[in-house]
């Protein structure tokens, strides 16, 4: 056998070496190239899922503000039903029945929502004589309402816009507080609405008075 044709015969494994290097290699690039995505696919999500979870505590986060304003706003509202509740068969004027119809419609869901919060807190829904709980401005006391049940007509109306009036502006005063200090989103976001819906309710309820 010739020189040459040794050559020959060395030449065809020669090829076949070097394409087995040429795919190996590409199987490697193609491996490499699949784990890094693969990574960069988990490392999104995983930011994804931390965002989201830093979001939902967020959104969850409360304070004292926050525990304060729902304890002693739940038994302000049901005081704010009862006296509305009294407006049934003893009122007379429009406006006064057109108002106690609102506040139970607006106050009753609201103490439902803030019993829920005090619920998942962990927190008591009654106040009782915890230090520093303070029951909230405007509240009447039962000699008051005891009056109010007795008036009828157009003594009703008045002494309910007067009573209403002082009650709205405690709520108010305790929102405004809740707006300051508090730290719990829907709290502030239940205060906000009840600084605004009670104010044009006190400015309604003295425009009643002043006609009566």
């Amino acid at each position: 056998m010739t020189a040459f044709t040794r050559a020959l015969r060395r030449q065809p494994a020669r090829r076949v070496a070097a394409a087995g290097v040429v795919a190996a290699g590409a199987l490697l690039l193609s491996a490499c190239s699949s784990d890094s995505t693969g990574m960069s696919g988990m490392d999104h999500g995983s930011s994804k899922s931390s965002a989201s979870a830093t979001a939902a505590a967020k959104s969850g986060a409360f304070d004292d503000a926050d525990v304060t304003f729902a304890q002693s706003m739940i038994p302000h509202h049901q005081q704010a039903v009862e006296m509305a509740q009294l407006a049934d068969g003893r009122a007379s004027d429009s406006e006064i029945k057109d108002i106690a119809a609102k506040i139970k419609k607006a106050q009753d869901p609201e103490i439902k929502t803030m019993t829920g919060w005090l619920q998942s807190w962990g927190k008591p829904t009654a106040m009782g004589n915890m230090p520093g709980m303070d029951m909230g401005d405007g509240m009447m006391s039962d000699k008051d309402m005891k009056e109010l049940k007795a008036m009828k007509g157009t003594e009703f109306d008045k002494m309910f816009a007067q009573m209403m009036i002082d009650h709205h502006n405690g709520a108010i005063g305790m929102a405004r507080t809740e707006q300051k200090s508090g730290r719990n989103a829907d709290a502030k976001t239940m205060a906000d609405g009840i600084v605004t819906g009670q104010s044009a309710e006190v400015k309604q309820l003295q425009g009643i008075l002043d006609r009566l």
